[in-house]
């Protein structure tokens, strides 16, 4: 009995090894299954992959041409680069690194992305020419789509970076720097910049188009500048209707609100004809009198020689705005034409342009025939009439007696 037990336990454990053995087999064949399944499934996305890379398809790629831009660019001289992106290649070259972070994209598995200095070649061509989105699609090789986003995105890049590197308000010592440059070139003391306000054409908006018509029979958004006297700008407003005045332009900007709040033109004061005069900036007479904004006096035919000597001295020096108005288009030609943008897209395409030319007049030499240079007409200055004793009369009366000790030779 004893030995029917034993013989009993020994086969019941050699059956147990054998089914232990048959499960890890088991085991064992369907890992290495699972494993063959996946390197299968691995090589045949790999092989789809290759294959998609080799296809040209209809539906993710048009073929297009980009001989000029891979092959013909290259080969610009130096002027032939100024003249048809409108910055030297140096000037490029800093907005590329500057800009790089943030327009730089990532390849796909369906398409290569846009290089970024060809993405920012597209959007300056665009800006310079003013040129049809298709036409600058056609002479790059991208899609019209491209071309659109290349604009849309560099705007906001430069906006967003550049802007304000190259357009803010100066400090006390750029302002002292700002005063020298206009009392050497007109003997005008303590004046940091020239203001004036420029009509851009658009295509008349959906929304209150009447609001847009300007003085002179078209529609126009209006960009209020000040200038220092190297003709660069260092405020901006831009995007108040056509139709609204130049002095309400200014009540509304955010300069006004600056100047009036603290006055930070004020810091520095010279005495001139027993009067402290702070820094001030210069208009035409459309703008209100203030402390910090000299305007000539009101030309109603009974003007004093000692006034128009005055006027005449104001005129001298606040013709630096407008000279920088008539570079800024020259170059960039998309402010000459009406734009085929929304309104929000042209004010960002103005900012860039201004910031473009800020860098494009610190870092290179631009020579170009203004006369040659088609414009709208602007539509002519509404003077405004200061009514009893303005704000800035003795700063006012202060420069007149020294610009008449001048000539007088005293």
């Amino acid at each position: 009995m004893a030995h029917h037990t034993r013989c009993l336990q020994v086969c019941l454990l050699v059956l147990r090894t054998y089914f232990n053995i048959q499960s890890n087999l088991i085991q064992c064949l369907q890992a290495v299954q699972r494993q063959c399944r996946r390197q299968r499934l691995r090589s045949r996305r790999q092989i789809a992959l290759v294959i998609m890379r080799r296809r040209t398809s209809a539906v993710w790629s048009y073929p297009r041409e980009h001989k000029w831009w891979d092959t013909i660019v290259p080969e610009f001289t130096p002027e032939q680069f100024s003249q048809n992106f409108r910055v030297s290649r140096e000037s490029f070259e800093y907005i590329c690194f500057r800009l790089k972070h943030v327009l730089e994209r990532r390849n796909t598995n369906f398409r290569l992305c846009v290089p970024v200095k060809k993405r920012i070649a597209i959007a300056l061509w665009k800006l310079a020419t003013g040129n049809e989105y298709r036409s600058v699609s056609q002479l790059f090789g991208v899609g019209v789509s491209t071309v659109f986003n290349c604009v849309q995105d560099f705007c906001n890049a430069v906006i967003k970076v550049l802007l304000p590197v190259h357009i803010k308000f100066p400090d006390s010592k750029k302002l002292k720097e700002m005063a020298d440059v206009f009392e050497n070139r007109w003997n005008v003391p303590q004046c940091v910049g020239a203001i004036d306000g420029n009509h851009i054409p658009i295509i008349a908006p959906e929304k209150y188009p009447r609001d847009y018509f300007n003085r002179k029979g078209w529609h126009s958004i209006v960009m209020q500048a000040v200038v220092d006297g190297k003709g660069l700008f260092w405020d901006l407003c831009v995007g108040h209707p056509g139709s609204v005045h130049d002095a309400r332009v200014l009540r509304e900007s955010y300069l006004w609100k600056m100047l009036n709040d603290g006055h930070p033109l004020n810091q520095s004061k010279v005495h001139i004809s027993g009067c402290d005069v702070g820094y001030y900036l210069i208009g035409d007479s459309a703008y209100p009198l203030q402390n910090w904004l000299m305007k000539p006096f009101p030309d109603t035919g009974r003007l004093t020689p000692q006034q128009q000597r005055f006027n005449l001295r104001l005129s001298s020096a606040r013709s630096v705005v407008d000279s920088s108005f008539g570079r800024l288009k020259a170059r960039w030609k998309c402010l000459l034409k009406r734009n085929d943008c929304k309104l929000e897209q042209i004010k960002k395409m103005v900012l860039t342009c201004c910031v473009l030319h800020n860098i494009c007049e610190e870092r290179d030499h631009f020579s170009e025939d203004l006369s040659a240079v088609h414009m709208y007409m602007q539509p002519p200055v509404q003077a405004l009439i200061d009514h009893g004793e303005p704000e800035g009369t003795d700063v006012q009366a202060a420069l007149l007696d020294y610009f008449n000790r001048q000539e007088s030779g005293q």
